[in-house]
């Protein structure tokens, strides 16, 4: 007998469809050492779920200007800025962890949007990709981003606008690379389209064609910005081995 998979969740956790299916869609949810990607999928009524906890959200810094926050994976941008009650400075996709900032001031506000728009913020991201890159290079490849149904895709192309990410190797391990990279335009997806590009998909991005993992292997490391420098740890799931 089969049953929808957010259903049987919803059971053996005794939490409600709705929850259950969140907890699918961000790819909390396992079954059989496998991830359940699809809330809707039918299985067994049988089949056993295991469910992965999500990391602690740490708050880095705070003053009357600013936060700064070390966001796990599988929680979204708004959920950091609901929990802290603060508007978002920018925004971290849902997978991706790492430093975020929400701002507390209103003319500090207007002076960091106009930094991010004149290029004058530091952004350094830490990627495990698949395959090995030994030297530092530049990616400056044109992305446009398409929307459909609200989902966001990017890709290279001519009619895209200008993007620039200066990537650094730190560390390889078998066939897997540990990379720096530092985005001097803040395109949507940029690092994964990008890194997509030269045919180095960042482990676990399934999206942009890369192998399924238990986490995006994609971390905000570092955002400096009018005076301020922000690091966050890197947390114990972003690990390959």
């Amino acid at each position: 007998m089969l049953e929808k998979a957010y259903k049987l969740v919803a059971i053996q956790e005794s939490i409600t469809n709705r929850s259950a299916k969140d907890l699918i869609d961000r790819g909390l949810v396992y079954s059989a050492g496998k991830k359940v990607v699809m809330a809707r999928a039918e299985m067994h009524v049988n089949s056993k779920f295991r469910i992965e906890k999500i990391l602690k959200i740490k708050k880095i810094y705070e003053d009357k200007k600013i936060i700064a926050v070390n966001k796990p994976a599988f929680i979204t941008s708004e959920q950091i800025s609901k929990k802290f009650k603060a508007p978002l400075l920018h925004r971290l996709d849902q997978n991706t962890s790492g430093v975020i900032l929400l701002v507390k001031d209103e003319d500090f506000q207007k002076v960091a949007i106009e930094a991010f728009r004149e290029r004058e913020v530091l952004k350094v991201y830490h990627a495990w990709v698949r395959g090995i890159i030994a030297e530092d290079l530049t990616i400056d490849t044109p992305l446009l981003t398409m929307k459909n149904g609200g989902v966001a895709f990017t890709k290279p192309s001519p009619q895209g606008q200008e993007a620039i990410s200066l990537v650094k190797p730190l560390e390889v391990e078998g066939k897997l690379s540990l990379l720096e990279v530092k985005i001097e335009t803040g395109r949507t997806h940029q690092i994964r389209a990008h890194l997509k590009s030269i045919g180095h998909t960042i482990i676990g991005d399934v999206k942009y064609g890369g192998k399924p993992a238990k986490r995006l292997m994609l971390h905000a490391k570092k955002i400096a910005l009018l005076g301020y420098e922000f690091e966050a740890a890197v947390p114990k799931d972003f690990k390959v081995y």
